[in-house]
């Protein structure tokens, strides 16, 4: 089984009930041997990490998603990845909420830091941990000594694709509780990524504070979330879906279904938190779909997201 863990964007939740709908109507236009494995995100909560989340936080509405994705049998993976957690940011309000209302048995949590693992661990023990591609673990024999850890998964530091040299070292168990990250734009070796995720880390936990400040200001004085939050300059990470960019840490459908397979890998990322619905909608339908069924796969979801009421999807 080829088990896929992909990206809730929150700005693009009806691609999500969408694509999650013609998965249980029209299974035949997926692949064999395929299924959701989960979707991984979160919202403006300050333990998220790996991508900066800074619109309003609705507690209502992401519980209620939360809820669907359950009633179609799929987790919820939260992204509680920050890289910059303190004792201090143990207690906040709505990140504890939601995972009291989440722990059901079925969704699950993306961890960096130790010292929130361990208050997961303790507060909601039934609640399965997945380590954090965020460690940035670079040695095989660290990424065993992960995999020898209590955790439900370990997401490979992405260095490790297409080496297939250092996954043979892996055991056959050790491979099926690893998970791919297929499609990364970055460059090999990135001497910066653990500086990335720090950058964003520190603005997601700095995000409420400032906004405080902002409504003590008169309405004219404010100024937009991007004066407190500015992307992370980076020329590798855009993405050309034309082919025309070439990206050797990708792991292209093929190698999924052949290669990787073949050795045993089952469970495999897309990242995509922060995309459109059409760059959601292309790699999705390119790993997911059956090669002959890509353009209806992706016109389904497409006509969904775009017209819920049509096809009585529940958005709420």
């Amino acid at each position: 089984m080829i088990r896929f863990h992909l990206p809730e964007a929150h700005n693009s939740v009806s691609f999500f009930i969408g694509l999650v709908d013609i998965y249980a109507r029209r299974r035949e236009l997926f692949r064999d041997n395929v299924e959701i494995a989960s979707f991984f995100g979160s919202r403006q909560l300050i333990w998220n990490g790996g991508r900066a989340i800074l619109i309003p936080y609705d507690a209502k509405s992401f519980k209620n998603f939360i809820k669907l994705y359950n009633e179609y049998g799929i987790p919820y993976r939260f992204t509680f990845t920050n890289t910059m957690i303190t004792e201090e940011y143990l207690d906040d309000y709505d990140c504890n909420d939601i995972l009291d209302f989440a722990d059901n048995g079925l969704n699950e949590v993306i961890v960096y830091s130790p010292i929130l693992e361990e208050y997961i661990r303790k507060t909601h023990p039934g609640m399965k941990i997945t380590s954090s591609t965020c460690k940035c673990i670079r040695d095989i024999d660290e990424v065993k000594a992960e995999l020898a850890k209590p955790y439900s998964l370990v997401v490979l530091d992405f260095n490790f694709n297409n080496d297939f040299e250092k996954l043979e070292m892996l055991t056959p168990e050790e491979r099926k509780r690893c998970e791919i990250l297929s499609n990364p734009v970055c460059r090999p070796g990135c001497t910066r990524r653990l500086e990335h995720y720090n950058y964003i880390s520190k603005a997601q936990l700095t995000y409420p504070e400032w906004l405080d400040s902002q409504r003590m200001l008169p309405p004219d004085k404010r100024v937009s979330p991007k004066e407190h939050f500015t992307e992370w300059e980076c020329k590798d990470r855009i993405f050309d879906p034309f082919g025309k960019k070439e990206y050797p840490l990708r792991v292209t459908p093929e190698l999924v279904y052949g290669k990787y397979a073949e050795m045993g890998f089952e469970n495999f990322k897309i990242e995509g938190r922060m995309a459109n619905i059409m760059m959601l909608a292309e790699q999705i339908s390119r790993y997911m779909a059956k090669p002959e069924c890509i353009d209806e796969f992706r016109y389904e979801v497409m006509v969904r997201a775009c017209d819920p009421d049509r096809y009585k999807l529940n958005l709420i």
